[in-house]
Formats: structure tokens, C-alpha cells, sequence
């Protein structure tokens, strides 16, 4: 039935962490709404959604990034992404 992509465990922690982080977010919004607009460090004003989409966007460049460039292991840019990820809850 799921035969069409390669479901391995990497894969479906990856989907199950973005599925939870976007649950995580719409609780958080629906319990608060409206509070966590705030100006970006462009001077944009972002949502968690945003920040949110902005971590995860930018993540998958480093990955593809690193990839491209120096290949295996992939700790490295596991670090970079979380990284990235806290600079734009914190200050984008």
C-alpha cells in the first residue's frame, strides 16, 4: 500500500517531526491567538508559522548543502539546522 516511497525509520521520524511541530504550534496558537506576531530582524512581521516554515526551509539548505559539498555523516549540519532553527524563533 506504501510501497511507492522508501518508508524507513529516518524518514517517518522526519514526517513525525514535522507533523508535531505543526500540531505543537496550532495548539499554541489556538490557546493564545494572535500573540506571537512581532517584528523580524528584516523588519517583516512574522507569525510562529512562519518562523516556523522559515526553520524548516532553511534546515533543508543545509542538508542539501552539506550533502553536496563534504557528503557523510550528517551530525554537523544537524547542529547547524538546530541552530538556524533557534536564531529564527529568536530573533526572525
Amino acid at each position: 500500500m506504501l510501497s511507492w516511497m522508501a518508508w524507513t525509520i529516518p524518514t517517518a521520524l522526519l514526517f513525525a517531526g514535522i507533523f508535531s511541530a505543526m500540531g505543537i504550534i496550532t495548539y499554541i496558537e489556538i490557546k493564545r491567538p494572535g500573540t506571537s506576531e512581532r517584528l523580524g530582524a528584516l523588519g517583516l512581521k512574522t507569525t510562529r508559522g512562519d518562523r516556523l516554515f522559515l526553520s524548516l526551509l532553511g534546515s533543508a539548505y543545509i542538508f542539501l548543502f552539506w550533502l553536496g559539498i563534504f557528503g557523510l555523516p550528517l551530525w554537523i549540519p544537524l547542529l547547524l539546522a538546530l541552530i538556524w532553527a533557534f536564531f529564527c524563533f529568536w530573533k526572525v
